[in-house]
């Protein structure tokens, strides 16, 4: 892990230019998933309010990317047990607000900040996939933690999004620049601190630079892991094998 770490570390952060217009629209379903309804379904990120920080030099963001202890157990684990079936993963820090991206031999190939959902929580409200942005209550936008299966499908609009969870409108893409001025998202997402980083309806926004040199290139074909760490439950809940790790490695449950 240590090697890992160092690695993450030494990797540069990816400037937060916002590119994509897909968020303001419900995306329509992957071929591979039809609705129930006949009706297209959106990501959940199309905004919020809460009070932000004053923006911050990039340097100041880029020191708030170190990897947490549980993220650091993650990643070990994933490494040590191959997860991830050689896909390429991405691990997402709530708490941090942050993003960690690895090939599908876990190779660390970059990291940056993201955005999430204004609500703390770690579980979708059931249906909440099913409504309309406008029926989404406040205590709804969470970005649920757990182990996802991620692909590309096309949103409304004929735009293509990487959905980390399609059932519950959950999906990851740059800042999209249809983004109202008040939500200030760009000084949101360089801020060094975490606190201000929740501001979508549960989907995650990263950096559109990043997004499409790092993301793109390496989910677009067939996919690949997202992990999304806890804000509130214990994360051996959300990743039971987190404490088999812990045995085989000699420690305590």
């Amino acid at each position: 892990m240590t090697k890992i770490f160092l690695a993450l570390a030494g990797l540069a952060l990816s400037a937060a230019v916002p590119a994509w217009a897909a968020e303001n629209a419900r995306p329509s379903k992957p071929a591979s998933s039809a609705s129930k309804s006949g009706k297209p379904k959106s990501a959940r990120s199309k905004s919020a309010t809460s009070k932000a920080a004053t923006p911050a030099p990039d340097l100041a963001a880029e020191a708030a990317l170190l990897p947490s202890v549980e993220a650091g157990r993650v990643v070990d684990w994933v490494a040590a047990s191959g997860d991830n079936r050689a896909l390429p993963y991405a691990i997402i820090d709530k708490k941090a607000a942050a993003l960690f991206l690895f090939d599908g031999n876990g190779k660390p190939l970059g990291r940056a900040p993201v955005l999430i959902g204004i609500a703390p929580g770690d579980d979708a409200t059931p249906g909440v996939g099913t409504k309309n942005l406008a029926e989404i209550g406040p205590a709804e936008k969470t970005t649920p933690a757990g182990r996802y299966l991620a692909k590309y499908g096309l949103a409304a609009g004929r735009q293509k999004v990487l959905w980390i969870d399609y059932a519950t409108s959950v999906a990851l893409h740059p800042i999209p620049p249809g983004a109202t001025k008040k939500e200030r998202r760009r000084e949101r997402i360089l801020s060094p601190g975490a606190d201000d980083n929740r501001i979508t309806f549960g989907c995650v926004n990263v950096p559109a630079a990043f997004y499409g040199k790092s993301v793109r290139p390496l989910f677009q074909r067939k996919g690949g892991i997202v992990y999304i760490l806890p804000d509130t439950k214990p994360i051996e809940d959300v990743f039971p094998r987190l404490r088999v790790q812990a045995v085989l490695e000699g420690g305590a449950l």
